[in-house]
């Protein structure tokens, strides 16, 4: 299934080859054309106008958070809130809910191969608050030992916060069963999404976390836009971190009240132009398929691990059974930086350095590794280019 033409980068740029979908995706043409088409005959502002330009805008912006609902099975459009992205989600919950309901030696509990954006928010959290952020450890295959983690929940513990998917590791982390276990204590949890959305069937009825958050722009769909779903659980109790227009019911001089959610949350001119870019990116991963996007991805991760494993001066970081696209790897005495430049003179794109995740580098003990990912447009010949520019780059600088 090569889904190539169907992206106009390629059209551009045809011997790309293009490993770094777990940074970001390209678009394919039906979303370019989709906002193209929205700014020239279509575009007003939302939720402010009577006039049938505006009242055309406001239908199509939100279609889109009923796309959103519909794509992760959520049970109302009122618990999908649109941001920037995955890190500004994490970061409403985080300072919208979590803040306001840690104390002093409370504790938030997170592994240590989370994406910074589900790292630091809770290290400023928990030192403002006097609270503990408590390190769930990883095995050295890359990892969750469930007994180890739910070991570590206590009559203290107030917040979870988890990757679903590893954004180094490409280790799918058993959420299931830490979100049951997080319902069971009464325990209110986060999980970072972005590099699941993509990629597996999503269905929060069925998994009822209390916030699950994730990108636009890692599923074909623009840049600055993002969602942060919250439960039924949470959305009463969850407060604006942001405040201005669209967001008010009334305004007096004597105080505010505000819209009811999920407006509520979303102050501002909000993301028009990129939630309906997001709709149209939501109908194209349905025109093929969720799950067949996850076969796809499968297929060339177990063929790109299994031509790693053939030759031992490539070190893969991490070999856990369930897993995602993302692969880290080393190649012996080469350094991740030049091992991405010298690839990049066979125009083939790969992700090199931390990946903003520095405490899985240190868990490691690496410095930085190389990364591939995978999207809907890369094949076999991708991952043939790919070991080709791996054995020029040994043959050159190893």
């Amino acid at each position: 299934m090569s889904l190539k033409q169907d992206f106009p980068i390629f059209d551009e740029h045809p011997n790309l080859t293009y490993l770094d979908s777990g940074a970001t995706t390209h678009k394919p043409r039906v979303v370019i054309n989709e906002v193209t088409q929205f700014l020239s005959k279509s575009y007003a502002t939302v939720h402010r106008g009577i006039y049938d330009l505006s009242v055309t805008s406001t239908n199509l912006y939100d279609s889109a958070r009923k796309k959103v609902q519909t794509f992760i099975n959520a049970r109302s459009e009122k618990n999908i809130i649109f941001t920037k992205g995955t890190t500004a989600s994490i970061n409403l919950a985080a300072f919208g809910y979590v803040k306001q309901h840690i104390k002093e030696g409370d504790e938030i509990l997170i592994t240590e191969i989370e994406h910074h954006a589900n790292f630091v928010p809770w290290q400023v959290i928990a030192k403002e608050k006097k609270a503990k952020l408590i390190y769930a450890p990883i095995e050295d295959s890359g990892e969750l030992d469930i007994n180890k983690f739910k070991s570590l929940i206590n009559k203290n513990t107030k917040f979870i916060a988890i990757t679903h998917v590893s954004n180094v590791l490409g280790t799918i982390l058993p959420i299931e069963s830490i979100i049951t276990t997080a319902k069971e204590k009464d325990i209110p949890i986060l999980i970072d999404g972005a590099q699941a959305i993509a990629h597996i069937p999503i269905n929060l009825t069925t998994l009822d976390p209390d916030f699950y958050c994730f990108s636009g722009h890692k599923m074909y769909g623009p840049t600055g836009i993002g969602v942060c779903y919250v439960s039924d659980r949470i959305l009463p109790k969850l407060t604006p971190i942001s405040f201005g227009g669209d967001m008010i019911e009334s305004v007096k001089k004597e105080g505010s009240t505000y819209a009811d959610a999920p407006l509520k949350f979303e102050s501002g001119t909000p993301p028009i132009t990129e939630a309906i870019g997001l709709k149209k990116a939501i109908e194209y991963i349905e025109s093929i398929g969720i799950e067949a996007l996850k076969k796809k991805d499968q297929e060339l991760t177990n063929l790109t691990l299994d031509e790693f494993k053939a030759h031992d001066w490539i070190q893969v970081i991490g070999h856990a059974k369930k897993r995602s696209s993302a692969i880290s790897f080393t190649l012996k005495n080469i350094h991740p930086h030049d091992i991405g430049s010298m690839l990049d003179n066979e125009d083939i794109a790969i992700r090199v350095g931390h990946h903003c995740a520095q405490p899985t580098m240190i868990r490691f003990n690496v410095s930085s590794t190389a990364r591939v990912s995978f999207g809907a447009y890369n094949d076999e010949n991708d991952i043939n280019n790919l070991m080709q520019g791996l054995r020029n780059t040994k043959e050159i600088l190893g």
